[in-house]
């Protein structure tokens, strides 16, 4: 009897021991076979559509960009805005800023997002992505609330907005501060380490996030006048202080990378890199001061135009996409995107909901995935401050723009925006003309 309970006891303990061995696996398979994906949103400020070598820049090297593109997608009709607050709120929120009640967000200004609204990361956060931030801002910080700590950031370490928003450039006394959470941190802000140092903490977070899913926002301060570059890398470039500056840039991305590589993650990862709008050309005169020069603002490439205009110059900019697995290395295409379709695109990639009011995105997954040849995203209305009289309006590769007399171009043909052809196809004027104001008026009163 004794033999036969001993027998039992070992038999039992056998047993317990084979199902605790064997849910090991299983729970390792179940992380590795998890449907969503890393997400990495690289956005840089004031970076125009010609800055990049891969873009076509004959000086500047970015070598790590290239890379990402050879591996990725390519796009060339990709479209931010005309500015910085703009372009964030579409990234962030997936609709354009006349739909979004935000007030001033800049020094001094108590503005924010909305509580009705749902951030990007707010979204994710909700179907269990680790979620950060380092980097830029300009979406509200007088209240801890509207920091992105309060919008759906486990982390943050940046700048509340530009980093011109001080004297002398900006007639100011409130003081520019660098925030780790809701906490002020450094002041006067050390500006030519900080790309340095947001890539510091995005690496120290996806080592820390390794097992996701995590989301990880890197906006650059850099372009953005005044610009700054680190000691290791002044001098380096061809192109003076500003190639020294996207060349850091390119060094962070390469960091990034190379940090998804060493944890493994490098498969399971989204990698975005774009620009919130074009280079900073037609400069006022508060900034022609405190070292900034006019060559140290970037280059539209062939485009017509700038910051702060609707020629495209202002909001087509550099967008690069790498999903492996998903995406067929070394694509590029002219199809139309924006950085609304990336808020879109992402939620749904996670497995999060889109909110219950409208957005202005569209799901860019089967067009990235090769399923089908054409964006779902064709058309884009171009506001130069983000809210207000809408100036132009583009369709497939037709753009009218209405804001200095009547301007018809087809952008297949004519990027730069040489040849008005209003003149010839009136009847397609009237017909955009009518699309752009009934759109603009629909995002104006549809919230």
């Amino acid at each position: 009897m004794e033999t036969w309970n001993r027998n039992i006891r070992m038999l039992t303990a056998v047993l317990i021991l084979i199902a605790l061995v064997g849910s090991l696996p299983t729970q390792a398979i179940a992380k590795s076979t998890s449907t969503q994906p890393n997400i990495v949103l690289l956005f840089a400020d004031d970076v125009g559509y010609g800055d990049l070598s891969c873009y076509g820049h004959p000086t500047i090297k970015t070598p790590s960009l290239d890379k990402l593109a050879g591996e990725g997608l390519r796009l060339t009709s990709f479209y931010s805005a005309t500015s910085c607050v703009p372009a964030r709120t579409q990234l962030m929120l997936g609709r354009y800023l006349s739909r979004v009640n935000l007030g001033k967000t800049g020094a001094g200004g108590d503005g924010g997002i909305p509580d009705s609204e749902v951030t990007l990361a707010q979204a994710l956060k909700k179907v269990g992505y680790r979620t950060a931030m380092m980097g830029k801002w300009h979406l509200g910080y007088q209240k801890n609330e509207s920091l992105p700590v309060g919008k759906g950031f486990d982390y943050w370490f940046g700048l509340p907005y530009s980093n011109d928003m001080q004297k002398p450039w900006v007639n100011t006394d409130v003081p520019l501060w660098l925030y780790e959470n809701t906490k002020r941190i450094e002041y006067p802000v050390d500006q030519d380490t900080l790309t340095i140092r947001y890539t510091e903490h995005a690496v120290d977070f996806i080592r820390e996030s390794k097992d996701g899913p995590f989301f990880l926002y890197l906006a650059y301060s850099m372009a953005h006048l005044p610009i700054h570059a680190d000691e290791n890398f002044r001098g380096k470039s061809r192109a003076g202080l500003l190639g020294d500056v996207i060349e850091t840039i390119d060094w962070s991305v390469d960091q990034i990378t190379r940090t998804l590589r060493q944890t493994g993650n490098d498969k399971n990862t989204i990698v975005i890199f774009a620009s919130d709008n074009g280079p900073w050309l037609n400069l006022p005169e508060r900034m022609l001061q405190g070292g900034v020069l006019p060559w140290h603002a970037g280059f539209p490439g062939h485009l017509k135009g700038q910051k702060h205009t609707t020629y495209e110059g202002g909001p087509r900019v550099p967008c690069i996409i790498r999903w492996p697995g998903q995406i067929k290395a070394g694509r590029t295409s002219a199809e139309i995107a924006t950085g609304m379709d990336l808020y879109v695109t992402l939620v749904k990639a996670g497995g999060g909901k889109l909110p219950n009011h409208p957005v202005d995105g569209h799901d860019l997954g089967p067009f990235l995935k090769g399923r089908t040849k054409s964006s779902p995203s064709q058309s884009y209305i171009y506001y130069k401050g983000g809210k207000g009289q809408a100036e132009g309006i583009r369709v497939g590769s037709w753009k009218l723009r209405t804001i200095e007399g009547t301007e018809l171009f087809n952008l297949d043909i004519d990027p730069s925006e040489r040849f008005n052809r209003a003149e010839e196809r009136p009847d397609l004027v009237r017909e955009l003309t009518k699309r752009m104001e009934d759109e603009a008026k629909k995002i104006a009163n549809d919230k």
